[in-house]
């Protein structure tokens, strides 16, 4: 990685992009968001290194995606905890909009013994995105602090850490990506860069092409005990309702590619369309029933849904011995009321931050 003050500017970064692109390299890349990250760069410049990237294949090549994920990385306020934690997300982009899955098997997760910190935003492919249902659910995340992180989870063993909060720096790009229009490279970079830098994570992928390259990325980045999934339908989960693709890395950096199906969790399949997300106001409906163990019959797919990712995350993050176990022990714990406590517990932690802050700015 080049130094500091060798950094070029984004101008200069771009101009060889389209004119050398055979040359163009991993540091090139990198370098080139710092330019960005440091607000030296125009919206004309930052839309075309974003267009350049993605017509250069970046988002194909492991090396590239861990060039830029190292270098927001180093970027972000990283808070300070003493626990090994784990994460579970996905890119988005598959097109399914599906319930947020990811989201609430955290929370479960987390009530049945994993420390977790959950990496997020809202919603920018789907309906509800897990900032936007969490908040709903009484969660005041942008009052969270890096400095607040390790005493959120060693009470509640969890934690949303809001990407907007702690990449401060991106914020100069969030304009020309949603003007942009269309996927860059950035879109698979949310995964990569919780800046807890997790032990062990589940990471879905909106297809089956991006697992491999995914997985290679995050090897290169030093992870390991982490699972990249994706769903033979190119679902960023592991599918309801069929078998799904795993990119295992183990902890001596091997990738071990496998396919795993529902009844490897002893739980019946169920078409996706059973298990879609709705209006944000239905979504928290859903979550409601399903932390309060009053489903109806047509939560039983959601809930199923739930059992199968929260039950991969307990087996990769070592809760469960194998992923049957974890799925008897998600359910388990949705239905002993634990992951209600949690949530609701949370939530008030994160109001009481809020009440400290303005009474603070009061005084």
């Amino acid at each position: 990685m080049e130094s500091a003050d060798r950094r070029q500017h984004l101008r200069d970064i771009l101009k060889h992009l389209i004119l050398e692109p055979s040359g163009f390299t991993p540091e090139h890349a990198a370098s080139g968001l710092h330019s960005i990250m440091r607000g030296e760069a125009s919206d004309a410049q930052m839309g075309g290194f974003l267009t350049a990237l993605r017509l250069r294949g970046v988002d194909t090549d492991p090396q590239m995606i861990a060039a830029l994920a190292r270098e927001m990385l180093s970027n972000a306020l990283v808070p300070h905890i003493n626990v090994q934690c784990v994460d579970i997300v996905g890119t988005g982009g598959d097109g399914w909009n599906t319930f947020n899955i990811s989201t609430t098997s955290s929370i479960v997760a987390a009530a049945a013994g994993l420390a977790v910190a959950k990496h997020g935003s809202r919603a920018s492919s789907s309906n509800c995105g897990s900032a936007d249902l969490l908040e709903r659910m009484g969660c005041d995340l942008s009052v969270v602090a890096p400095s607040d992180v390790a005493e959120l989870i060693n009470e509640h063993r969890f934690c949303f850490l809001f990407s907007s909060t702690f990449h401060p720096s991106m914020r100069y790009l969030a304009k020309t990506r949603r003007e942009l229009g269309f996927p860059t490279p950035f879109n698979v970079l949310g995964p990569l860069t919780n800046p807890v830098r997790p032990g062990r994570a589940v990471i879905g992928v909106h297809s089956t092409s991006l697992g491999p390259i995914m997985a290679e990325a995050l090897k290169i980045l030093g992870r390991r005990n982490y699972a990249v999934v994706c769903g033979d339908e190119n679902l960023d989960e592991i599918s309801i309702a069929g078998s799904s693709q795993v990119w295992h890395i183990d902890d001596a950096g091997q990738i071990e590619h496998y396919s795993i199906h529902p009844r490897d969790f002893g739980v019946p399949t169920h078409p996706l369309s059973a298990a879609a997300g709705s209006t944000l106001d239905e979504n928290q409906a859903t979550l409601t029933r399903l932390l309060s163990n009053t489903i109806t019959e047509r939560d039983v797919a959601i809930r199923d849904f739930v059992l199968v990712n929260t039950g991969f995350l307990l087996y990769v993050g070592g809760k469960a011995a194998s992923m049957k176990e974890g799925a008897d022990m998600a359910r388990h714990t949705l239905e002993s009321g634990k992951a209600k406590a949690l949530l609701e517990g949370f939530s008030q932690a994160t109001q009481a931050l809020r009440a400290q802050e303005n009474s603070t700015t009061a005084n």
